[in-house]
């Protein structure tokens, strides 16, 4: 196979992904024109701290879409789980730790409550978790005694405001901040070569090794590019420690596990993933626990970002996340989304808010063109489904 035909194939193998990616590329290049701030290591250093919880609630409802379901709740989650946070650690005076462990901890109830009457009464995960966006706003309210509670200080502030640097020197970079990045290159290569042999051993198409080459070189110089500008800025996120290790775990759980077969399983054909032996009861009560918890990691997240809580918190925070999914290539009838292209779905997102911010667009438009994205998204879903079924 020569390039040009690998080229071909690779892009009409997976149009979704490959779609999303030539779209993100070519929204960064277009702001980055625009503006020559946009890609300063400043500014990119505060597109990760800024929408760092978006993309943690992304890796869950990714999860919840796949299966099939949705999840309306998660903004109002994010909200309580940082009023919690705020009342034990501000008001109440304990240790940082003690309150991301509330937080979490009321994350779990949240998941296991909704993940019960979705998986075990057989209410619709819409109804449920539009009752839960209700329930659980209400209940920030009355957590918070309707004020806001700040600030937070400390060890608290910095898990989503803090740095890593300096650990290993640097004259004007931060040399550990680059060595992380070459670790996670190094990585990616080993990853997408063992990919690539096992392709080959069950005898399946794969690009041509040159291309392959290529492939690994482009992205190596993206990823060390943007980790020198984050190391000449203030140094490696501890926020973006936090996201790579949920993006990892979760891109394991939902490649390489039963569980993560499971999901898939149910959210392509429910009634064939029963006939197969598929817990289908069990696996919906579990992706809403997950969503629960990772909601509520956002939840400490924000609160951090903010050093505080308040009652209207994460407001609108289930539309992005959702929107995430759906423009990463998540299909609307489920069975169909991954968890690195909700993180590419996100970072269109962000990039889209950040530019236009960067460029004085009013909040009122930035709002319609984030709406004509997500159609444009679905309406990409829909052509690729027919355009299958015309091709079989």
């Amino acid at each position: 196979m020569n390039a040009i035909d690998s080229v071909r194939e690779i892009l009409t193998r997976n149009m979704r992904q490959s779609g999303i990616v030539i779209a993100f590329l070519a929204i960064v290049v277009l702001f980055a024109a625009l503006n020559p701030n946009f890609l300063s290591p400043t500014n990119l250093t505060n597109i990760v701290l800024q929408y760092s919880y978006i993309l943690i609630l992304a890796i869950g409802m990714v999860m919840i879409i796949v299966a099939g379901q949705i999840d309306l709740s998660v903004g109002s989650v994010v909200a309580l789980t940082g009023a919690v946070s705020a009342v034990v650690v501000v008001r109440q005076g304990m240790p940082w730790y003690v309150g991301v462990l509330a937080a979490l901890f009321v994350g779990l109830l949240v998941g296991i409550w909704q993940g019960f009457w979705v998986a075990y009464v057989g209410i619709p995960g819409f109804i449920v978790t539009l009752a839960g966006m209700l329930l659980f706003r209400g209940l920030t309210f009355l957590v918070l005694d309707n004020k806001s509670l700040s600030p937070f200080g400390g060890t608290y502030y910095d898990i989503a405001n803090g740095f890593l640097n300096g650990l290993l020197g640097g004259n004007g970079f931060d040399v550990f901040t680059l060595v992380i990045f070459g670790i996670a290159v190094v990585g990616f290569g080993v990853s997408q070569w063992r990919t690539r042999q096992g392709k080959i051993a069950y005898q399946q198409t794969v690009e041509s090794m040159p291309l392959f080459v290529v492939k690994l070189v482009a992205v190596a110089v993206v990823v060390m590019w943007f980790g020198y500008q984050l190391s000449i800025s203030r140094g490696l996120p501890i926020v973006l420690i936090i996201l790579a290790v949920l993006i990892i775990a979760y891109t394991l759980v939902t490649q390489k596990s039963v569980f993560g077969r499971h999901v898939y399983a149910v959210g392509g054909n429910r009634h064939a993933a029963e006939l197969s032996g598929v817990k289908v009861r069990k696996v919906n009560f579990w992706i809403f626990v997950n969503m629960g918890v990772l909601a509520s990691v956002a939840g400490v997240v924000y609160s951090s970002r903010m050093n505080g809580a308040q009652p209207g918190a994460g407001n609108m925070f289930e539309l992005d996340a959702i929107a995430a999914c759906f423009i990463g290539g998540a299909s609307t009838t489920g069975g169909v989304g991954r968890v690195g292209g909700a993180m590419i779905g996100g970072l269109i997102m962000a990039v889209m808010s950040n530019g236009m911010q960067l460029m004085g667009v009013p909040q009122s438009m930035q709002q319609v063109v984030k709406g004509l994205v997500l159609l444009l998204a679905v309406a990409f879903d829909i052509y690729n489904k027919r355009r299958a079924s015309v091709l079989r």
